[in-house]
């Protein structure tokens, strides 16, 4: 089978959830027999790192403008145009914005997968007429689409309802169980000792909830740990700015910028706590990654984490800085239980292997190419 592959920034590291949704699975698909293209966004891969190959997926780069409104429409016509050339079997969609192409790619002959990460209109990031475009991107791809993949139950009960009963699978995000390596270079350079600090890792988004942890880190009377924020914005904005200043404002708070896969794991592996403070998710893949080292978390009490069962004591209410806070101190001196640890584990390997994802997924092509 050839798929062709849109809706990603591409990778390897490259920041983004649906990116690293990608680098993760698609290699998995190659082992199955799948001959993968990606067609990635130029602005985000360097001329240095515009590789042909990696772990059998070939990759074509694809100019489009790094701009937040246009980047992914004009990226993804490009990309149907390509791919028509190409006549891929099946043509690969990720997200509801480039979804809004579909029914062209059905009107050029091709076969069409799309997976739904999340419904992007309710980022708090867009105004009114990008969620009206969101949202008529969901609609016509998940009405024109061969078949639909949703990450998370709460997504798949969402699109039953709305749209259509049959053609959509609930197939989830993943994560491999890491080897731990606690190396310190990374933490040297940002001045951090081992088990001295909080982490979270994520975009610079209004929805991520980053202003609410700052918040609550600073309501905390000296805490005696720091809290370390991996991440940045794809596009600048005054709410990235406000989150860059309110770190700098607030002693104690350290911005690493985005971190490649094994930069990050050595923060995964050393830090104490796992904060994911979100008031929205698909299904958040920096979750899986804290519990498969084994990291205690605190996670903000919505519909996507409460489908990875967690001790209750493990959630608070989004948006309420002062229990955060409370919660933040309170677990900081409290590892998961011996007991915590393995069910942790047996729900990352039952639920959310790689693997597993890789042939549900190779099953739903098999049924769009009727095989």
């Amino acid at each position: 089978m050839r798929i062709f592959v849109l809706g990603t920034r591409g990778f390897p590291d490259i920041q983004g959830g649906i990116e690293k949704h990608c680098e993760n699975i698609y290699p998995q698909l190659t082992k199955l027999g799948c001959h993968i293209t990606v067609l990635t966004r130029t602005p985000y891969v360097p001329r240095n790192r515009r590789i042909i190959e990696n772990q059998g997926v070939r990759f074509i780069h694809v100019w489009t403008p790094r701009r937040k409104y246009l980047e992914a429409i004009i990226h993804t016509f490009l990309g149907i145009i390509i791919a028509r050339t190409k006549s891929p079997d099946i043509i690969h969609f990720h997200a509801v914005g480039p979804s809004l192409f579909i029914p062209l790619a059905k009107f050029l002959g091709l076969r069409v997968v799309m997976t739904h990460h999340g419904s992007d209109y309710l980022r708090m990031k867009w105004g009114c007429f990008a969620k009206f475009i969101l949202r008529l991107g969901e609609f016509l791809g998940v009405t024109f689409a061969d078949y639909v993949i949703a990450v998370s139950r709460t997504v798949k009960a969402m699109l039953t309802r709305k749209y259509r009963p049959g053609r959509v699978e609930y197939i989830p995000n993943g994560v491999d169980i890491p080897e731990k390596l606690r190396n310190s270079k990374m933490l040297a350079k940002f001045d951090l000792e081992p088990q001295k600090f909080i982490f979270t890792a994520c975009r610079f988004v209004p929805e991520k909830g980053l202003h609410d942890l700052i918040t609550a880190y600073s309501r905390i009377s000296k805490p005696g740990f720091k809290l370390v924020i991996a991440g940045d914005a794809d596009h600048e904005t005054a709410y990235s700015r406000k989150i860059k200043e309110s770190a700098v404002r607030n002693k104690g708070v350290v911005m690493t910028g985005f971190l490649n896969h094994i930069q990050l794991s050595e923060f995964y592996a050393n830090a104490k706590l796992f904060v994911l403070p979100s008031y929205y998710e698909g299904l958040p893949i920096a979750l899986l990654e804290a519990m498969s080292y084994d990291l205690p978390v605190l996670v903000s009490d919505i519909p996507a984490t409460r489908e990875i069962p967690l001790p209750e004591y493990r959630y608070f209410p989004a948006g309420n800085t002062v229990l955060l806070a409370k919660k933040i101190s309170e677990l900081f001196n409290y590892p998961s239980s011996k007991k915590e640890v393995a069910a942790n584990r047996k729900v990352i390997s039952e639920n959310y292997n790689w693997e597993i994802i890789a042939q549900k997924t190779c099953a739903v092509y098999r049924q769009v190419l009727g095989s």
